[in-house]
């Protein structure tokens, strides 16, 4: 009978509690973290095969991801510290006396023996005032913190490696350009050294046109060392040193996503940073709670249950040698120097600059919407004038055509013509691919997700 209100007891403190804490999804959602079905609407299958590459390889990402795994894990050793030790503490021990021992009038002569104990001992605070509990929530936001941290790593890494995939077009693109502009330049150079050695121009002229040509070289340079730079960092963000050759779109197969007008500032509320610090005041306000708290006293139930023979081992599950006890514990510090006042004070200032900190965040994060918004935008007008720039410089090539059809025109003025429009054709595929970057900027600063869809909301509502 008393094994068994023994057992009960431990049983029904076991029981006592706090409800255990949720835990993310294993795999899920990271996929969330890559929305996938934003990189979808560039139409380019290879910068889609790319941002699945990274995420499944990419060790940033991984790091992130086992960072947020340890957190999860630092909230069940929270909520362990809120149920009950139970835990055995056995021992063998020889008992020998010394001397005569006295009991009233009975004397004990010398005496020795072996004493067996096999109990299980059950210490519970009980959380009368909440304090565990709030405890293992202020883990909780933390861990919600972390889970912040491994969004934004997904966020940014993903943004990074199409950045980089844009850039790599781009200069396939300027290195093709470059490379015709260099010839073109060739020609004209020999054009002019013939109308040198002709007297038909001044040896400055020559000179001229040399100089370009060398300027022209120089640049096709950069452009091959730039394209070998960028390739080696898309190869790193990739994650996979096996890597041999990243297959890319061709520039002028490039789709151009939309761009609202207007956002709303209410696109920042998904952005990692600013739920970042809401959870981090919510974390601190815990805290305080736990400070304020730690003020009342504690009340620690305790209890033994277990056997102790003496001597004899094989009687040590006798009826006879059963042992139990159970208590309560109550405690309280009279005194501790003023360290529990200072650590509250300590956690209210926390508190405050939690709540300056996202102040400043909230800020930064309106001002990076406008930015990333206000460059998109100024980037897509751009194109529109490069293009019709181009335009006009093939107008005018169509026309430098027909005057050298007609004699009007001498081949090395067509040629400076051809030459003209390869310019104003490089500086559009630039101006191409900063419309394309600025959409990416413009997704990031919006948090990850898909602003034309918070644009629709906001026209629904």
């Amino acid at each position: 009978m008393k094994i068994f209100k023994i057992l009960l007891t431990l049983a029904l403190l076991c029981s006592f509690g706090a409800v255990y804490a949720k835990e993310t999804p294993d795999e899920d959602y990271r996929l969330n973290y890559v929305n996938i079905n934003w990189w979808k609407q560039y139409n380019d299958d290879n910068l889609v095969n790319l941002i699945m590459k990274t995420y499944q390889n990419n060790q940033d990402l991984k790091i992130a991801t086992i960072k947020s795994k340890q957190a999860d894990q630092a909230v069940k050793e929270a909520f362990a510290n809120e149920l009950p030790y139970i835990g055995f503490n056995g021992s063998i021990g020889r008992e020998i006396t010394g001397a005569t021992t006295r009991f009233g009038d009975m004397l004990i002569p010398d005496y020795s023996q072996t004493r067996f104990l096999l109990p299980l001992t059950m210490t519970y605070e009980v959380d009368i005032w909440g304090e565990n509990r709030l405890r293992t929530k202020s883990i909780e936001k933390q861990r919600d913190i972390i889970k912040q941290n491994e969004r934004a790593s997904y966020i940014n890494l993903t943004g990074e490696v199409a950045s980089n995939y844009f850039n790599l077009i781009k200069l396939d693109k300027l290195i093709k350009n470059q490379e015709k502009l260099v010839d073109l330049q060739k020609k004209i150079t020999e054009m002019q050294n013939i109308k040198y050695n002709n007297g038909l121009c001044s040896t400055v002229e020559v000179l001229v046109e040399r100089q370009a040509l060398t300027v022209f070289e120089e640049e096709l340079n950069d452009y091959k060392n730039k394209q070998d730079t960028i390739y080696n960092q898309l190869i790193v963000l990739l994650g996979d040193r096996n890597t041999k050759e990243i297959i890319r779109n061709n520039f002028d197969n490039l789709t151009l996503p939309d761009i609202p007008e207007s956002i709303t500032a209410d696109a920042i509320s998904q952005r990692p940073d600013l739920i970042k610090t809401e959870d981090y005041i919510k974390k601190i306000g815990y805290d305080v709670k736990v400070a304020r708290r730690s003020f009342l006293p504690k009340f620690t139930i305790y209890g033994q249950a277990g056997f102790n023979a003496y001597n004899n081992l094989s009687h040590i599950f006798d009826s006879h040698t059963f042992l139990s006890n159970v208590g309560i514990m109550p405690s309280f510090d009279l005194f501790t120097g003023g360290a529990k006042l200072a650590h509250l004070r300590y956690n209210k200032l926390e508190y405050e600059k939690a709540e300056q900190l996202y102040e400043k965040v909230l800020l930064t994060s309106i001002q990076e919407l406008n930015d990333s918004l206000t460059t998109a935008k100024l980037s897509k007008k751009n194109y529109a004038k490069s293009l019709e720039r181009t335009e006009i410089e093939k107008e005018k090539f169509k026309l430098s055509e027909k005057k050298l059809n007609i004699g009007a025109k001498s081949n090395l003025e067509h040629l400076k013509a051809e030459e003209a429009v390869l310019l104003s054709e490089r500086a559009e595929i630039s101006n191409k691919i900063n419309y394309l970057i600025s959409t990416i900027n413009l997704y990031k600063a919006v948090g990850g997700v898909d602003y034309n869809k918070i644009k629709a909301e906001n026209e629904d509502i």
